[in-house]
């Protein structure tokens, strides 16, 4: 297995177009796709190309790590508000992350349901297809595209379309405050009523998730409010009247606390180190009690019940126990041998799997990009 390491956009394209066989796509190798073939890396495609604070606008190179434009935005007090999550910790990779990976597979955290996803922030890319051309979205261009959305279609396609060799978002600045209602040992009934009431209110949630076990040592449900610190101060206090029946333990407003508690939720950080398998499902977050019920498994919630990972013996089939509830259930932690065995994405329906099938067909022909990866 060879190494690749192209240092421009031009080099990345030929080193494509000269490829023989299947390429295994990737940023800084942080989340271990498992994709065979030599190694095409976008390391070398790193860098800021335009920052404009007062426009909310950022062009970055996609083999950027994500920490570094996290810095540079901080600065400015601003952020990539869709609070992108670090696999490390969860996978037992190294590496970098990069904001080609983030947008390649959507990453979104815990803000998802308040800002959007990754996808929503992301506002022009360029690439280089499976036949080694340059693709702009937009503007001038070099292989013409008309009728494709290359933004929404690349952000999501964990490179089977395309490598991405830069990117432009849109930023946005950091609130003033940040506050966290937080229940200790609460069950699965009442953490949904918890979210549902929360997120329902007109109080602007920003976060709403459960980890099964915190410093308490009981489970731990939060809420989360942003922005000034007196309208923080005074949602805070609404959503404690508004769960008058089920006060919560904890109010706490503290900068680098709520930090921790959102990271931590956001990276899944409960099952790293942990023996066994962990799966990513996204449902309706009423149907939440669907997944949680399956099982004696350890989950943590986020998306307010939409988004549920779950650590499960090794080897074990999850999706096939929810069989019956709608909704994507993913792979994301297993050997080798499970991941072959199961699949790491939910399988399509055949329309839209002969849809997406053609779409791979005309911008990766050869069949040469994440082979294998989305089914």
């Amino acid at each position: 297995m060879n190494m690749m390491t192209p240092g421009s956009e031009a080099e990345l394209a030929e080193a494509i177009a000269g490829a023989s066989g299947p390429l295994c796509i990737q940023g800084g190798g942080s989340r271990g796709l498992g994709v065979e073939g030599d190694v095409l890396s976008t390391r070398g495609l790193s860098g800021i190309e335009l920052y404009e604070p007062g426009a909310l606008t950022l062009v970055v190179k996609s083999g950027t790590p994500v920490a570094e434009v996290e810095a540079l935005l901080a600065a400015e007090n601003q952020r990539l508000a869709f609070e992108p999550m670090d696999h490390r910790g969860l996978l037992g990779t190294d590496g970098e992350p990069t904001v080609g990976g983030v947008i390649a597979a959507n990453v979104s955290g815990p803000r998802r349901i308040q800002a959007g996803a990754a996808r929503d922030h992301l506002l022009g890319v360029r690439l280089v297809d499976g036949s080694g051309q340059a693709v702009k979205n937009g503007g001038r261009v070099m292989k013409n595209v008309t009728g494709y959305d290359l933004v929404k279609l690349m952000c999501g396609a964990h490179g089977t379309l395309g490598v991405l060799t830069e990117v432009s978002l849109k930023v946005l600045p950091k609130p003033e405050c940040s506050g966290t209602l937080v229940w200790h040992g609460l069950g699965w009934v009442a953490s949904l009523k918890v979210f549902c009431e929360a997120l329902k209110s007109p109080y602007d949630v920003t976060g709403a998730g459960r980890v099964p076990q915190g410093a308490a040592g009981k489970s731990m449900t939060y809420i989360r409010v942003e922005g000034f610190e007196d309208s923080v101060k005074y949602r805070l206090t609404e959503l404690r009247r508004l769960f008058s029946d089920l006060k919560p333990d904890e109010l706490n407003i503290d900068a680098e606390e709520n930090t921790r508690i959102w990271q931590s939720l956001r990276d899944a950080e409960p099952f790293h180190g942990k023996a066994g398998d962990v799966w990513r499902t996204s449902v309706k977050p009423t149907d939440m009690l669907k997944v949680t019920g399956q099982g004696d498994f350890e989950h943590v919630v986020d998306w307010g019940g939409g988004l549920i990972w779950s650590l499960v013996p090794e080897g074990e089939d999850l999706r096939q126990k929810l069989a019956d509830v709608p909704g994507h259930a993913t792979l994301v932690r297993a050997s080798a041998d499970t991941r072959a065995r199961l699949g790491v994405f939910q399988p399509q329906p055949a329309p839209l799997a002969a849809i997406s099938e053609g779409l791979r067909r005309q911008f990766d022909p050869r069949g040469i990009l994440n082979p294998g990866l989305m089914g």
